[in-house]
């Protein structure tokens, strides 16, 4: 099985190669990444926790859904397939900010990434893929930051970024 390659990319996020996934990040490389943010019709977040096995930050509560676009796939078509991927369902997506983050890890690998945050509405439960997400819950913004202040353990280092830094921005835009 061929390695899943990312876009190293530049501070404009321009594309300046590919290189293996796991490689980038044991070199700390920026590369172009992705969140998705699935909310319902009361506003509530839909959280995911990743799986146990997962190679970095297993067991932690995270974003719906977030991974690195292919070559020659667009940040949308990127987060629809993911989301169907993890999560079972596609919804409409809309990008609404980027950022560039750096998050090293106790493995010694570290997440350097261009990321594009995106948002969607669903009103169903998902049909989680157990070999990426061990569970999945829904909860309103508020409870999420409360959450992250008391447990802050308990969650992935890249969402407690965009969660800290554009909780004002992703609450005016929903």
């Amino acid at each position: 099985m061929i390695e899943e390659q990312v876009i190293l990319v530049n501070e404009n996020d321009e594309k300046i190669g590919l290189m293996p996934k796991m490689e980038a990040h044991e070199k700390a490389l920026l590369h172009r990444a992705f969140s998705v943010f699935v909310f319902n019709d009361n506003n509530e977040l839909m959280l995911q926790q990743r799986a146990a096995h997962k190679y970095h930050s297993p067991s932690l509560w995270t974003n719906t859904c977030c991974s690195h676009q292919r070559d020659g796939e667009s940040n949308i078509e990127a987060g629809k397939r993911r989301l169907m991927e993890e999560m079972g369902f596609v919804t409409e997506l809309t990008e609404i900010m980027s950022f560039i983050y750096k998050a090293p890890f106790d493995n010694g690998l570290t997440e350097h990434e261009f990321d594009h945050v995106m948002i969607g509405t669903y009103n169903k439960e998902p049909k989680i893929n157990s070999d990426e997400v061990a569970g999945w819950k829904w909860m309103s913004l508020e409870d999420v930051k409360n959450d992250i202040e008391v447990s802050p353990e308990q969650y992935t280092a890249w969402f407690k970024i965009i969660f800290d830094k554009f909780y004002q921005h992703i609450n005016i835009t929903k």
